[in-house]
């Protein structure tokens, strides 16, 4: 079985296709700045790289240039189209509405367009890839698999906010939730490569990279995330300010007259790491930055781990106890820094870092904690786009 994973952006496709029988990825690649005259594709295929360039000026296009990659010229791995067996998509915000993966019908379609207001970048780009899949190949089967759905069994406790009640029963606001399918797959996953069941463990997942998010996993559910009714709260991010005080949100608003496009541009592209370092949202450029002497970046640094250790603390009280801490994501999978500033000073809870195997591990599974560590610390790279296959064919 031949599965295409599609993960749709406002101007950007991202690809993988699978080979179910082994899970194996055949090829993989994107297309970006879609809608500018100097888009282009990147196809990685037998462990090499490969770029194209090409106007794309809409999704539809962009799908079917991977159609034609796929199946025409030098990098080609399927003899036509008809080889493809299905299509699962990342769908970013399917509000209550969704709690687990669906076969995509237009009932469904219909249900995930009307939280578009909840996504308005993310969600109607999801719809225009399953639309432009539709209009390629109208007989292949499409599942979507939900960012939030992995977060749906929090307890209402945990995920209201302290508003009037009619604006959760009129307008949906609450807290959400994201990058769940990446939570879902790395506290699977854990379990599987601990030797453990997920029943009767208490997990709390680090997801940190560009976005980060975190979220505690208790027999194998989630109980609370730090991403809220968008992918703004919680954590610092790159670009993001994560949680900040909604008395200082309308002080800047009247101080620096901003609309409410304009306040969204302050929150989440012009500060996190960015905007704390006047550097950069990379965590690599922030860690040079400190080498060069640079205290703006120590800042961002130390408040960025800090961010990080206070919600695993705050989980570890919300489940009573953690027995494992995990890191995926780009910052988490390859920056020991990361995860050194983010448990240092957790012995109290059990937490023990062996510091040679953290410093060692970059991007693969490992334990990183001390043999005698009550409370076991790991790294485990997300495969997100595996787990969208995984569910695609399970319902095809």
């Amino acid at each position: 079985m031949k599965i295409l994973v599609l993960n749709c952006g406002s101007s950007s496709i991202k690809y993988a296709l699978y080979d179910m029988t082994d899970k194996s990825v055949i090829t993989s690649g994107g297309i970006e700045k879609i809608g500018l005259p100097d888009s282009f594709i990147n196809v990685k295929l037998n462990g090499e790289k490969h770029k194209m360039e090409r106007p794309i000026q809409e999704h539809t296009a962009g799908v079917k240039w991977i159609f034609e990659v796929l199946t025409t010229g030098e990098y080609a791995v399927l003899k036509d189209l008809n080889e493809l067996d299905a299509v699962g998509h990342r769908m970013v915000h399917g509000g209550e509405k969704f709690n687990k993966s669906v076969r995509l019908t237009p009932e469904v379609m219909a249900a995930f367009e009307a939280c578009n207001d909840l996504a308005p970048l993310h969600n109607p780009a999801n719809i225009k890839g399953v639309n432009a899949v539709s209009e390629l190949l109208p007989n292949i089967p499409q599942v979507g698999v939900f960012d939030t759905a992995f977060h749906q069994t929090m307890p209402d406790y945990a995920y209201m906010y302290a508003l009037p009640y009619e604006l959760y029963s009129k307008y949906g606001v609450r807290r959400y939730g994201f990058h769940g399918t990446s939570h879902r797959y790395v506290s699977q996953r854990v379990c599987e490569f601990l030797g453990v069941k997920a029943e009767g463990k208490k997990i709390i997942t680090c997801h940190i990279g560009n976005g980060a998010s975190i979220a505690a996993v208790k027999d194998g559910k989630c109980v609370d995330t730090s991403m809220g009714l968008t992918p703004l709260e919680g954590l610092i991010m790159g670009t993001r300010s994560g949680d900040i005080d909604a008395g200082a949100v309308t002080f800047l608003m009247d101080k620096l007259n901003l609309d409410t496009k304009g306040l969204s541009n302050l929150l989440n592209k012009q500060s996190g790491l960015a905007g704390v370092s006047e550097l950069s949202s990379d965590f690599r450029d922030i860690l040079a930055g400190i080498a060069n002497g640079n205290d703006k970046a120590r800042l961002a640094k130390e408040m960025y781990t800090y961010r990080i250790k206070k919600y695993i603390g705050q989980y570890a009280a919300a489940m009573g106890g953690v027995d494992i801490i995990l890191f995926t994501g780009g910052a988490g999978e390859n920056q020991w820094e990361v995860r050194e500033g983010a448990t240092s000073g957790l012995e109290y809870m059990g937490v023990k870092m062996d510091e040679a195997k953290n410093r060692a591990c970059r991007a693969t599974e490992a334990i990183l904690s001390a043999d005698d560590s009550k409370v076991t610390v790991c790294c485990i790279p997300t495969d997100e786009e595996l787990m969208i296959a995984l569910d695609t064919q399970a319902l095809c």
